[in-house]
């Protein structure tokens, strides 16, 4: 624990106890918990639903991955310090203590003296309580942290606890209660709000944008800031609400929501402050008149060329790729696309439903490869309550039930179950779904776009994929090249490293840059070019990109040069032999010559010419050849 934090810590149970004192309490003193009966504890669940909910869904996935084998104990409370549900190990407590531990128990201060809930309500912040700390004797065998929880008002919402032993190190426990309850405030925050209002997420870096400490601005479409998490106000050094986006950037708030949505964007608050920011739009489109939308309507409202504007930047073939899908789709017919990993099938999903006439329904995306096989059906089709151990018990609609009237995307569909298979056959011959567990079918209305980066005939031929339902889906299969087939890969490259240069990093990558990068074979296509670039961003520190900043990894990739115009057309038709012709090294056998060599010792002396030549035994005159060759110099 940070020093500061410890002080602020022990000063904060030193002015509890001083409470305690004033109230009259006794460190002998035994509270006896109320008991509530089912009507109230009911009342309770349905009053706070919503906290319950968001709670759950970030607590149960952080204890099922790290906390399951720790010995704690996680209580959510109401601003009242009242319990309104619990996860994790209860054999934590003795026997005496559990009915403080159950729902409708309460922990007020005033009741219960010195305890992490209580004193959190008290102070209103994250607190921890050692055993020794408690008032009350009775509480000393306990260990516990807990931090509050504040709705979009910035009003006390709960508090969430976590009562743990002495094997979990206590620094750590604080500092997840924090994250935990601030990953609630953001669940709170965004599902208020995501239906009609733009969402700005801010952090230091654009790395970190999915991260609990991220900032979130919530504004309305004339660029007012309607709320806010506390971390945006801590970011931008003021109280935000009712705040115009024109007062704390320097950006325009035409600028700021007309930006495309996935796309990093860099802003400069008032006080010269550089952060990372991304845009999300409100999910379902409202109409608003046309002044208030004015500078943002091209973006709010896309139409089929604004939409396909950011998957090329002159290669005709993605450009056909997406214009034949948008005919095809809107007509009712299924797509598939294929190519290989990282070549922006997502991408493309994205823009076919923003061109669409389905904008404003949903886009349900599914990656079959990430679901465990025995959850597919019930996922996928939805199931009824009490249709197996662990069912939810108002059942679950389902993902396909999810996407009516909207468009339903299976990525990694090559590696949907055989047994799923036959059901998802069902439903896009007949367009009805039948949950788990029950009797009657349910029509849908969806449109199906498939993708997957492996051959549908191999999988038909070993048995992994059925033949029915591959002819189905395979209304019209289109195909995106391989980075390295693209005719516009040298402006992509400029595109991409525009979007995550720093301000003060120089507008165009340099040429001898951009020839490195433009004739590397690009195994892992856009989604590996993406990462180079950020990664180089980051090492040139604000200074303009050179190759020495590329990563090693990547230099070691580079084992020769495929010229773009030397691809034949056999390979730009089939993504399935992602292997391309590479022109070979001059000196194949002779590894501390080969171009990768050069390349990496290049990269180590940072562009010292005479370093370099030095440490490959070389000449510079032949270094500078070997480079001109690789397109450095």
């Amino acid at each position: 624990m940070k020093k500061s934090t410890y002080t602020s810590n022990r000063t904060d149970i030193s002015d509890s106890w001083q409470r305690c004192i004033a109230i009259g309490l006794d460190h002998e003193g035994e509270p006896i918990q109320p008991t509530l009966s089912s009507e109230q504890l009911q009342d309770l669940t349905c009053q706070y639903g919503e906290l319950i909910a968001s709670s759950e869904a970030e607590v149960l996935p952080y204890y099922r991955n790290v906390l399951s084998s720790s010995r704690c104990l996680i209580l959510l409370a109401d601003q009242k310090g009242r319990i309104l549900k619990r996860w994790g190990d209860q054999r934590i407590t003795e026997s005496r203590l559990k009915p403080w531990f159950q729902q409708g128990a309460n922990w007020q201060e005033q009741l219960c003296g010195t305890n992490a809930i209580g004193t959190a309500i008290a102070t209103g912040r994250a607190v921890q309580v050692q055993r020794s700390e408690h008032f009350l004797k009775v509480h000393r065998s306990l260990i516990a942290s807990a931090a509050p929880i504040f709705d979009s008002k910035k009003q006390l919402a709960g508090v969430l606890s976590v009562f743990s032993d002495a094997y979990l190190p206590q620094d750590h426990t604080l500092g997840m209660v924090r994250l935990l309850a601030q990953s609630v405030e953001n669940r709170l925050l965004n599902r208020q709000f995501e239906a009609d209002f733009f969402q700005i997420i801010l952090n230091t870096t654009a790395d970190n944008f999915d991260s609990p400490w991220s900032g979130i601005l919530v504004c309305n479409d004339s660029g007012q800031v309607v709320a806010s998490n506390r971390r945006a106000d801590q970011l931008l050094g003021t109280q935000t609400k009712n705040v115009m986006l024109d007062e704390l950037f320097t950006t325009d708030r035409s600028g700021i929501l007309g930006h495309p949505e996935q796309a990093p964007l860099q802003l400069k608050t008032k006080s010269k402050v550089r952060l990372s920011a991304l845009v999300k739009r409100p999910s379902t489109i409202r109409t608003a008149p046309a002044e208030t939308l004015a500078g943002v309507q091209h973006s709010t409202f896309p139409d089929k060329q604004a939409s396909f504007s950011n998957l090329e930047y002159g290669d005709a073939s993605v450009r056909r790729c997406a214009e034949q899908s948008l005919k095809v789709l809107e007509r009712g017919v299924p797509v598939l696309i294929t190519g290989e990993t990282g070549v922006g099938k997502e991408v493309l999903v994205n823009a076919l439903h923003k061109a669409s006439n389905r904008k404003d329904q949903p886009l349900v995306a599914v990656n079959c490869a990430a679901i465990p096989p025995e959850l597919v059906e019930s996922e996928l089709f939805g199931y009824e309550p009490g249709a197996f151990t662990g069912a939810r018990a108002k059942g679950s609609l389902g993902l396909i039930r999810n996407a009516h009237k909207g468009i339903l995307f299976l990525d990694e569909i090559g590696e949907m179950p055989v047994s799923a298979q036959s059901r998802l056959l069902r439903v896009l011959q007949e367009r009805v779904v039948t949950p788990v567990g029950a009797t009657e079918s349910i029509v849908v209305d969806i449109w199906l776009i498939t993708a997957t980066n492996r051959s549908p005939l191999s999988s038909i031929e070993s048995g992994q994929f059925r033949a029915d339902l591959y002819y189905r889906i395979n209304g019209l299969s289109v195909e995106l090249p391989a980075l390295r087939h693209r005719k516009d890969i040298r402006s992509l490259i400029q595109h991409i490293y525009q979007q995550h240069r720093d301000s003060s990093q120089s507008e165009y990558l340099a040429p001898q840059l951009l020839s490195t990068l433009e004739n590397h074979r690009w195994p892992g296509n856009i989604r590996q070019l993406v990462n180079v670039l950020k990664v180089a961003i980051a090492l040139a520190d604000s200074e303009d990109v050179q190759i020495w900043h590329l990563p090693a990894d990547f230099l070691a990739e580079y084992s020769g040069i495929t010229p773009p115009d030397e691809v034949s057309d056999s390979e730009h038709s089939n993504g399935f032999k992602p292997e391309p012709a590479i022109i070979p090294n001059r000196r194949e056998g002779d590894e501390r010559n080969s171009h990768a060599h050069i390349l990496q010792v290049y990269h180590r002396c940072k562009g010292n010419v005479s370093s370099a030549a030095r440490e490959l035994s070389i000449s510079r005159n032949t270094l500078y050849k070997r480079l001109r060759e690789l397109g450095v110099r």
